[in-house]
């Protein structure tokens, strides 16, 4: 949504194939690739792009974004697996943020230019090609399903999991409505119950099965109901669609209902805390909605399903929100963990980042987008 008026720039028929160098462990892809499609062009070298944000989401896009998802516990956000990005700025000058073709595995020449446009949601230019890591695809995968009688408790296993050192691929939060929700929409029989979904990866069976064996001993001692390992590979794509579907599960909770979610991301010493007084919040304004996160990175969502036309309603969600990101900056964590500010989120970045740091954002805004074209109105809080 334009807020300045303008024109709408679509890069979706800049194609062209992805280009993998096997040996390197890149994979150059132009605006038109989406994530499935890269995965299926790259998928008889052995080797996978992990940043799964759920939707078959463009790559150059997820740049754009700074994109997450359930693997980033053990890969990395877009932001650890872009190694070089081409840019058109507002002037029409076309860069390479690390030269021409070039993808080392690490450099300290000059500024990095690369991550600075990693999450820049247009604001800075427009992204034409980008070279990201692939990374070799996992022989032995296993899953496993675990309840537990409380968020708090659910949370501090994760905290656990990760104090420990345990090379988890994927551990994925679903509070009680939203398992609820999942059960009905994707006709599953979980537990209603606070519950943890967790993927272990390795390179050879044992590897796995003693990640899965220390895990249960951490979910066991923080009370856990139980324990499902061992699920076989058509369970474990249910589970996952499953996850990947709480947002349309949350919102056929209610008919008619439009989604609103939110995110936020905090250190992870004060993740079960700020779950456990999320989901009181919502209990004590007896506001329908579904906590959900990455929690392994600390990083949780609140879906809610609401009725746009209801302006009580509006407000009191609003509200919760504003409740969420004040919670979550007062933990030291961030107001969006993936989502990005857009502009829903610019009032926080001040007092997040400090005024300096803002001034600096529209400096650097003013140098590469003088006459302010590239997504006006964005992210960037007024001054």
């Amino acid at each position: 949504m334009s807020t300045l008026g303008g024109i709408c720039i679509s890069t979706q028929q800049i194609i062209g194939d992805p280009v993998l160098r096997e040996q390197d462990f890149v994979c150059s892809v132009k605006p038109s690739t989406t994530r499935i499609a890269l995965n299926d062009a790259i998928k008889n070298s052995g080797l996978f792009f992990p940043v799964d944000p759920g939707a078959d989401a463009s790559v150059c896009g997820m740049v754009a974004t700074s994109a997450s998802g359930t693997n980033a516990i053990r890969y990395g956000t877009m932001k650890e697996n872009v190694v070089n990005l081409e840019v058109v700025l507002a002037d029409g000058t076309i860069i390479d943020t690390k030269g021409k073709g070039r993808c080392p595995r690490k450099s300290s020449a000059g500024f990095n230019f690369t991550e600075l446009f990693v999450g820049s949601e247009g604001t800075l230019g427009i992204i034409t090609e980008a070279t990201v890591k692939v990374h070799p695809r996992p022989q032995f995968l296993s899953a496993a399903v675990c309840s537990f009688p409380t968020v708090h408790e659910a949370a501090s296993t994760v905290v656990e999991v990760l104090q420990w050192n345990i090379p988890v691929a994927r551990i994925e939060l679903l509070d009680t409505v939203q398992i609820q929700a999942c059960n009905s929409y994707s006709s599953l029989n979980l537990r209603e119950s606070p519950t943890l979904f967790i993927e272990f990866h390795g390179s050879n069976e044992k590897e796995v099965a003693d990640q899965t064996s220390a895990v249960e001993d951490i979910c066991k001692s923080h009370e856990a109901l139980d324990f499902d390992s061992g699920a076989s590979p058509d369970k474990r794509a249910t589970l996952w669609k499953a996850r990947h579907n709480a947002y349309y599960a949350a919102l056929a909770m209610r008919t008619g209902a439009r989604g609103f979610t939110t995110d936020v991301c905090v250190p992870i010493s004060k993740l079960a805390d700020v779950i456990s007084e999320t989901r009181s919040d919502l209990d004590e304004h007896e506001i329908l909605g579904t906590v959900v996160g990455h929690v392994g990175d600390g990083n949780f969502h609140v879906i809610l399903p609401t009725i746009e036309e209801d302006k009580t309603e509006h407000r009191k969600i609003q509200s919760f929100s504003d409740r969420l990101v004040r919670r979550a900056l007062a933990a030291d964590g961030t107001c969006t963990g993936e989502h990005g500010i857009g502009l829903g989120k610019r009032k926080y970045l001040r007092e997040e980042l400090g005024e300096n740091t803002v001034r600096l954002m529209h400096t650097i805004k003013h140098a590469l987008d003088p006459n302010n074209i590239m997504n006006p109105g964005k992210v960037l809080p007024e001054l």
